[in-house]
This record gives structure tokens, sequence and C-alpha cells, in this order.
């Protein structure tokens, strides 16, 4: 599976657009950007959160994958400032919000209370982000129209706003883990390159998909 084909798989197990993919695929950059100042205990806290989203079963999971140290890769040298504000506003704000509505924090919580808290986060997610989608389409219309009467060089970009945090962590969740060694030769089923190209491999119900 290549970069492309994981970020359109990704986009539709999280319902848009992954946030920094463009960066991620053309390779994110160092020059320039703000150290998002992560600190061990939230690498720690990511690590907690993506295995919730990823548990490991009868292959690891997300924590195996370091999915915390990749997140804090990805949002340091691929995400905007703006992006980079809003993710690290929702890491420091994730325990009291869990708290409020668990009374415990999320390290407290047992996996299945894990798996609720952050169904009520993704519920949370999805209304946000479909209320920015709406009103992005109207802002990038709007600029379309004006651009479309200016010259080339005078036609503004439009930068959509940012999702909500947990989206932004799922979404890396799923990258860094299907990325990741553990995931692409472990979850996956992996075949090096080079190999030998079959184009009418039968299909078993139940088998893993191919990680390239």
């Amino acid at each position: 599976m290549d970069r492309r084909e994981l970020l359109k798989m990704i986009a539709v197990l999280t319902g848009g657009v992954v946030i920094g993919g463009e960066v991620f695929l053309t390779g994110c950059k160092t020059a320039g950007k703000t150290d998002a100042g992560f600190t061990v205990a939230n690498i720690s806290l990511l690590d907690e959160i993506g295995e919730t989203i990823i548990p490991a079963t009868n292959t690891p999971g997300a924590k195996a994958a370091k999915v915390g140290e990749f997140m804090k890769v990805m949002v340091t040298d691929c995400y905007t400032q703006e992006q980079q504000t809003v993710f690290t506003n929702g890491l420091s704000n994730f325990e009291e919000v869990c708290k409020k509505a668990t009374n415990k924090s999320f390290m407290e919580l047992s996996a299945q209370e894990r798996h609720d808290f952050l169904v009520i986060l993704e519920k949370e997610a999805k209304a946000f982000d479909t209320k920015v989608e709406a009103e992005d389409k109207i802002e990038r219309e709007t600029l379309e129209k004006a651009n479309s009467t200016k010259l080339w060089k005078d036609q503004k970009e439009f930068m959509g706003s940012p999702r909500h945090y947990y989206t932004m962590m799922k979404q890396l969740t799923l990258l860094g883990f299907f990325s990741s060694e553990t995931g692409m030769k472990e979850t996956l089923r992996f075949l090096p390159v080079p190999g030998k190209y079959d184009g009418n491999v039968p299909y078993v119900k139940g088998e893993k998909a191919w990680a390239e």
C-alpha cells in the first residue's frame, strides 16, 4: 500500500481529508516549523489513545508501533501553526475533558471505559467537523468566485479551518500504525519489493489486506 492509497483509506475511515496529508506525500519539512512542545507524558498518553483506537489482538496494537512519537513528528513537522495549536490545546485539555465525562483520568480507565469515552469524543468530533466543512464550503466558493476575476499571480489559496483535535489524533494513529514496520509486516500482509507481479491472486475471505 503506497502513501496515496493509505491516505485515501484513512480519509474514508475518518470521514474527511487527512490533515497534513499533502505534506506527508511530498515529505515533511522541519524548516520554518515551530516545536509543538511535546513531553514524555504527552507521548505516553497519545500511545494509550492510539492503543484504544487500534488495540493489540493476535497482532500488535498502536502502542507497539510507537504512534505517540509518530504524532509528535507529524504535528511538529507537517501541521500548520494553526493546526498545531488545535492539536496541542486538545491534548492539554484531554484529561480534563475525560475527568468531566468519567470522573477519572484516561490512564485510570479500564479498556472498555477508554473505548466508551473515545466514542463520545468521536461523536463530538463528527458534529464539529461537519459544521466546519459547511462553513469552509461557503468561504471556498466565495474565494473561488473572487479568484475567477483575477490574474493567477493575484489569486489567493483557500486554507480550510482545522478539524477537531480528536479527528487529528485518530487520523495520525491510523497513519502512524499502517505506515510503520509493525503495521506493514505484522497486521497487513507484506510482500518485499522486488517481487513478482501476479494479477490473478485468488481472494480468501478473512485474509489480511496487502501492505504492498
